[in-house]
């Protein structure tokens, strides 16, 4: 394997053991903090004390030069469910809501209303199942995979970034121990 692919496959695995850190603390079907939970008692995202104001103080909806960020879907929720329907759809698996709760990590009235939202903005389509007409079949859309590859990209570009100044042998050293780190932490 040659430098450039070893530091590829180094950045992939960083992200994805960012993305399990996360993730850390959520089983299955639970989306919130609850007995047990390794999280922080702020939940989701940086503690109050870090947040920032949601609007800059001229109205434009910018703080900093960022552009806001777009909640109203639920945030990561968003992207699991986005990324797990990708992932059925390569293994032609069906999912309905059951099995979109569980995958997500949460309850189904949340994943119901994840894909209720997800619908109306044309990310997914909700669809009888020929098999059980008691049951929809939830399938990703040509701009939820859009959306999907473009979040993913600008995480890979993030990560990339932040490696700038380090060499092939500390990124896959990072890589590794970072790995080691959130498989260490307790569930």
């Amino acid at each position: 394997m040659d430098e450039e692919s070893q530091a590829g496959d180094a950045v992939h695995q960083i992200e994805q053991a960012l993305i399990a850190l996360r993730l850390q603390g959520r089983g299955p079907r639970h989306g919130h903090p609850g007995p047990g939970d390794n999280r922080p008692p702020w939940g989701d995202g940086p503690p109050p004390w870090l947040q920032r104001p949601a609007v800059a103080p001229d109205g434009s909806g910018r703080v900093g030069g960022a552009r806001p960020h777009d909640r109203s879907l639920g945030g990561a929720a968003r992207f699991r469910l986005l990324a797990v329907l990708l992932a059925a759809e390569s293994s032609a698996a069906r999912m309905g809501i059951s099995e979109v709760a569980d995958a997500v990590g949460v309850d189904q009235p949340r994943a119901s209303r994840l894909v209720n939202e997800a619908a109306e903005r044309g990310m997914v389509t909700r669809a009888v199942d020929e098999r059980d007409a008691r049951r929809s079949v939830i399938t990703l859309t040509p701009a939820g995979r859009a959306l999907l590859e473009s979040a993913q990209a600008n995480r890979r570009n993030a990560v990339t970034q932040a490696l700038a100044r380090f060499t092939a042998a500390e990124t896959a050293t990072l890589a590794g121990l970072l790995t080691r780190f959130v498989a260490g932490l307790p569930r």
